[in-house]
């Protein structure tokens, strides 16, 4: 660190324009907070998201000093977003990095020693890979070049192989002194990089290499405004005008012209090739802009390459676009939608796609149609349910069908339609319906055609990695195809989230063009809006009787095992809490009855709701909830009523499904409330008191503050407002203080009014928490 009078002048100043990456950004910043050298600014510039991703930065600067937040009054893209942060920049250099990627470890360490060695050249290039979302890793073109390099100091215009590297500007450092001393200034519109990374290389006298790759470059699969297509890839003429207008100033740099020119034709050439950039109605004006800019920056004598790259050349000084279209170059790898229609034929089989499908695809859309499903087509239930309720209320037209399962006919409630999957009328919905509902994907062969709307609504937040996540764990992904996931995920038109670490985390392991409806989790809606009446009216369903403590036990699944096989000993732990307890067990769905469950049950040892239609009952009628990494305890934090984690595995279940934050932790946000690895441990929190203590309730208000971020008892309203009426998505979320959850079932039994303060209430169960550890062999 320098110093300019008595102010610290830090090596690096990182500048990282930020827009619509909040699935990106925490990567993206911890990579560089993150790294062993810390000699540096980290310059964030939010350029009015609007998104979550301003937040996010506020978060990040509140825990580190070196973050600085810039907050943009109005979006000006990119370039603009650079030059805001160069303009508060005080570093020896200026680094630039894309909120979607990330730096290498000892990146930063790297270049600092690189610069000592060199003597502070005006320019540092370095090396960068590609990495893909299915964890392919892709070295640069760069990168023999730059080791023949080593350590060598030269003229960037002497050395024109250099002018060949990957014109960007995140793979290479600017002296600040060089970068504001020539008042280089980031220009509108996209390619910008280009212009800037020309301007600045000849300009430069001197320049070093570091063959060490230090940004890991992401290829999105979907946001990335280079490949997403419009008339905004025509600034490509304005930028490379720019760059003929500068060497217009150097006569010294003539020799230098044909590379430029060179270098501008091959960019024209790969920015029309794709679909992605430029749309087919627009190619005959983009080819004719190309061939101007040909004609008018042709350097006498240039020697066109050979074969079907000058054939190009060619057709562009003549600016025949019918010669240029005879080449076959033209939208070559574009697929029409009939081909796709095709193809999914081809791949679907015989009998799922019939002609009567076929036919199906062809009538209307039914704008009064919407299709529901949940947990792979079984009864009604999450999130969906909840809207199908809500839809009947506040959109009466929009008829519901439920899809379902051949044999689950007698699960559903009177008057609901449904139709059975793969039944002749489930393809006639799933190819009519308007609007298509559920909490997992819907079958592979379905196709959503232009005008649908699909909700997904997911069910849970996720502690566990999903999505592309689960590539790296394949006792999770057991052989799931990552491309045909993302297939079905692309369908998607709204991804439904209950709080912004569950948004994150939607958008970055399902890289697909889904809009995040944050808005609550329907669900959770009859947490707010229960009474005290539905509290006991469960409880005596349930057979709970008066004055028990009910403490629902729901683990989730193990995917490294097979089948049900139960984390602890339900019989000791039944005896040792004692009379005044009752548990309620609740098993993963994706098992079935288990008969030592059912055998305990009729001995009075515990009651099973494993086949209990709707688990918010459960939660409802429970005083406590004792989980280990299920999305359950999310749901349940809205109730304020004790969560324990009963975590025997954790090691094991990391390693094998990977997690996305650390649960046992203990630090205010990250665990809600008493963490047991042991039966010994979860015995003795009860026993204590633990579990139900002002410890306890600290940790779970900080939970419930990051988890139950816009549940409010108004979620399936907002949905049915934004996805069905087109309305935005009203009413707010209350703030917290003014949310009113259901009584719990003790406030509920004495008759306290909803929100009203339960303090007031007698303590109960005194004896039980008179117990000490010794008492029941604990101690130590």
């Amino acid at each position: 660190m320098s110093e300019i009078g008595t102010e610290a002048v830090p090596r690096f100043s990182i500048i990282v324009p930020v827009y619509k990456v909040q699935g990106f950004l925490r990567e993206c910043m911890d990579s560089v907070l993150e790294q062993e050298f810390t000699d540096f600014e980290l310059i964030a510039v939010d350029d009015c998201s609007p998104d979550s991703s301003g937040a996010i930065l506020d978060e990040y600067a509140a825990r580190d000093k070196r973050v600085i937040p810039v907050h943009r009054a109005e979006n000006g893209g990119i370039g603009q977003a650079r030059n805001t942060g160069v303009a508060q920049a005080r570093g020896d250099y200026l680094l630039f990095l894309d909120s979607d990627d990330t730096y290498a470890p000892g990146s930063l360490q790297a270049m600092a020693d690189r610069l000592a060695v060199t003597s502070d050249p005006e320019i540092l290039l370095f090396d960068h890979v590609r990495t893909y979302w299915w964890n392919k890793v892709q070295p640069s073109a760069s990168v023999e070049m730059l080791q023949e390099a080593g350590t060598e100091v030269f003229r960037p215009a002497d050395r024109l192989e250099f002018l060949n590297m990957f014109a960007v500007v995140w793979n290479r450092a600017f002296r600040r002194d060089f970068f504001t001393g020539n008042g280089f200034q980031y220009t509108d519109g996209l390619y910008e990089d280009a212009l800037m990374v020309y301007t600045t290389m000849l300009t430069a006298e001197t320049a070093a290499c570091l063959d060490q790759v230090c940004v890991e470059y992401r290829q999105r699969r979907q946001g990335n405004s280079m490949k997403t297509p419009g008339r905004k890839h025509f600034t490509i003429f304005e930028q490379y005008q720019r760059l003929f207008d500068f060497l217009d100033t150097r006569p010294d740099l003539n020799r230098i012209r044909p590379l430029m020119f060179e270098r501008m034709v091959s960019h024209f050439l790969f920015t029309f090739a794709r679909d992605t950039r430029v749309t087919p109605g627009d190619r005959p004006e983009f080819f004719h802009r190309a061939a101007v800019m040909y004609r008018r920056h042709l350097p006498a004598g240039f020697v066109q390459p050979e074969g079907i790259t000058g054939a190009k050349y060619q057709a562009l000084g003549r600016g025949s676009y019918r010669a240029f279209q005879a080449l076959k170059f033209v939208n070559g790898a574009r697929v029409s939608g009939r081909d796709r229609l095709r193809k999914t034929k081809r791949t679907l089989g015989k009998q799922a796609f019939q002609r009567f499908y076929q036919v199906q695809l062809h009538r209307p859309i039914d704008e009064n149609l919407a299709v529901y499903s949940a947990y792979w087509n079984r009864t009604p239930a999450c999130n969906p349910l909840a809207i199908y309720e809500k839809a009947k209320e506040l959109a009466p037209q929009v008829h519901g069908v439920w899809v379902i399962r051949k044999g689950q006919e007698d699960t559903l409630p009177a008057g609901v339609d449904h139709v059975v999957a793969n039944s002749p009328r489930y393809w006639e919905v799933m190819a009519r319906a308007k609007y298509l509902i559920n909490n997992v994907n819907f079958a592979g062969e379905i196709i959503k055609r232009p005008g649908q709307i699909h909700l997904q609504t997911h069910h849970g937040t996720p502690l566990k990695r999903m999505g592309i996540d689960q590539q790296k764990y394949p006792a999770a992904a057991k052989g799931m195809s990552m491309r045909k996931l993302l297939e079905r995920a692309d369908r998607w038109d709204f991804s439904l989230s209950s709080n912004l670490h569950a948004t994150e985390q939607w958008e970055r392991v399902y890289p697909c063009s889904f809009q995040s409806l944050d808005a609550g989790y329907p669900r959770n809606d009859v947490f707010y809006r229960a009474t005290a009446e539905d509290v006991r009216e469960i409880r005596e369903r349930l057979g709970i009787a008066p004055g028990r403590i009910a403490v629902l036990y729901a683990p989730t699944v193990r995917d490294y095992q097979t089948g049900y096989v139960p984390r602890m000993d339900l019989e000791r732990v039944t005896r040792e809490l004692g009379p005044d307890f009752v548990l309620l067990v609740r098993t993963h769905y994706f098992y079935g009855a288990d008969s030592r469950l059912a055998e305990l049950q009729e001995r009075g040892a515990l009651i099973d709701v494993s086949s209990h239609p709707v688990v918010e009952e459960l939660c409802l009628a429970a005083d406590a909830l004792i989980t280990d990494y299920s999305s359950i305890m999310f749901d349940y934090a809205n109730l304020d009523r004790p969560i324990i984690n009963y975590a025997d595995d954790w090691d094991t279940y990391v390693r094998s499904r990977g997690v996305t934050f650390d649960l046992l932790s203990g630090d205010p946000g990250d665990t809600p409330g008493v963490v047991a690895t042991n039966e010994d441990q979860l015995i003795d929190a009860f026993r204590s008191g633990r579990w139900d203590d002002a410890d306890a309730a600290e940790l779970r208000a900080a939970f419930r503050a990051r988890f139950c971020q816009w549940d409010d008892g108004h979620a399936a309203e907002r949905v049915v407002r934004q996805v069905f009426l087109g309305q935005e998505a009203r009413p707010a979320p209350l703030p917290p203080a003014e949310r009113t959850v259901v009584p719990s079932p003790r406030a509920a039994e004495a008759g306290l009014r909803p929100g009203a303060p339960e303090d007031e209430l007698p303590i109960a169960h005194e004896a039980a928490a008179d117990v000490s550890p010794s008492d029941i062999g604990l101690a130590g």
